[in-house]
């Protein structure tokens, strides 16, 4: 190779390094400039939680009569709201079967009287009582609910009987009717006097679901509580409690209480009168009440909380798992590894804009072992921080979707 070859040879080298050297430097002027390790600024919401065990503790009053190993008619039917004084149920007397065998008897022999008269003149009452019974009857094929069907059936019984009292009265054969409605009657009236009717105490929730701790777990002092009497009544998380076919309840519908046994931090410094947030199984948060603080020898902590919601979804059940919701703020989330600290404890980011970084100052609201809600001060807040009005009209603020700079 000739010297001028070995000359332009050179000089490509020399070219191609200095284009590489001068790409290496862009590229990395561009990383130190701009790093990679950004985000964009989102709402959202951090909170600290546990997951406990509770006892559910109503104000309950218990229904029972001498005549419960009868067995029971329901007047008012589960979650069924009543007044005081309202008939719940009723026990069925000693001779109930054979009297109401008696009075099917007499309704076919009233019936079969009647049938023999059905084409006498009808008077205006009879025939307002079958336009009555056919509205009914149009009705009971419009739902398929069955405490209205029930409903429905026991308005028809009664219009069948008005109308049979009505005919004895206006037919030739009435003689006969009247003397069979007043057997049915009678046989009613002895049906009545034998039964046992069980009214409501109180205004509340109708209940069949007796597990034994009605009379038990009260409410007007729960320093009673302790984890030893809680566990030794056995029983299992989300069980339900079965329906009795002797006995029932009245639930009051407006509050009810979960009890439960910590050793936690937030437990220690839980108070009472505390406000917070309670995750139920079925995902429904629900606010609360701290209600009571007891302790146990070995720290335990003995906490009662008051809910008035969710009264009726809890009735069936006597323990559940749920979570306490402590805190919980909405705001700017932001990644703890973007917030710095300076010697005043003022925190700040560094957000990217134009290609460079701009410092931010902002006020920490929450934080978490991972993200904290920030927002920006106030102007008042900033002067009180001692910065001039020169400072504050100069400072940058944080605004949704900006792109921070993670450190």
């Amino acid at each position: 190779m000739n010297n001028s070859k070995m000359e332009k040879f050179k000089f490509l080298i020399s070219i191609i390094v200095v284009i590489i050297a001068v790409v290496f430097i862009t590229n990395s002027t561009k990383l130190l400039k701009k790093p990679t390790d950004t985000f964009v600024v989102e709402k959202g919401s951090i909170s600290y939680e546990e997951t406990t065990t509770g006892y559910v503790i109503r104000n309950e009053y218990l229904l029972q009569g001498e005549n419960y190993k009868n067995g029971m008619v329901q007047i008012k039917y589960e979650n069924e709201k009543v007044s005081k004084g309202d008939a719940v149920f009723r026990y069925y007397s000693n001779n109930e079967e054979s009297l109401v065998k008696q009075i099917a008897e007499l309704d076919e022999e009233i019936n079969k009287a009647l049938e023999e008269n059905k084409n006498s003149i009808k008077p205006s009452d009879m025939i307002s009582i079958e336009g009555q019974i056919e509205d009914t009857l149009d009705a009971m094929h419009n739902t398929n609910e069955i405490r209205k069907l029930e409903e429905y059936i026991k308005k028809i019984d009664g219009y069948i009987a008005k109308k049979a009292q009505i005919a004895g009265e206006h037919s030739p054969t009435g003689s006969l009717v009247k003397t069979l409605i007043e057997k049915r009657r009678n046989l009613e009236a002895e049906l009545n006097s034998n039964a046992e009717t069980i009214v409501s105490p109180e205004s509340g929730i109708v209940s069949y679901r007796i597990d034994g701790l009605e009379e038990v777990l009260k409410c007007n002092d729960f320093s009673y509580l302790n984890r030893k009497t809680l566990e030794s009544y056995d029983l299992k998380i989300g069980a339900t409690i079965p329906q009795s076919k002797e006995k029932g309840k009245v639930v009051n519908n407006f509050e009810c209480y979960l009890a439960t046994c910590m050793k936690t931090e937030k437990a220690e410094a839980a108070k009472v009168g505390d406000k917070v947030t309670l995750r139920l199984s079925n995902t429904k948060e629900i606010p609360a009440e701290v209600s009571y603080v007891g302790s146990e020898d070995d720290g335990t902590k003995i906490l009662v909380f008051k809910i008035k919601n969710q009264i009726e979804e809890l009735i069936e059940y006597r323990k559940i798992s749920f979570d306490i919701i402590w805190w919980k703020y909405s705001g700017y989330k932001i990644s703890n590894s973007a917030i710095t600290t300076d010697e005043n404890d003022l925190s700040y980011i560094n957000k990217q804009s134009a290609g460079y970084s701009e410092k931010v100052l902002v006020k920490v609201l929450r934080q978490n072992e991972t993200f904290s809600i920030v927002n920006n001060y106030t102007d008042e807040e900033l002067q009180e921080l001692g910065f001039s009005e020169d400072e504050i009209s100069d400072m940058k603020e944080l605004k949704l979707h900006d792109e921070i700079i993670l450190h």
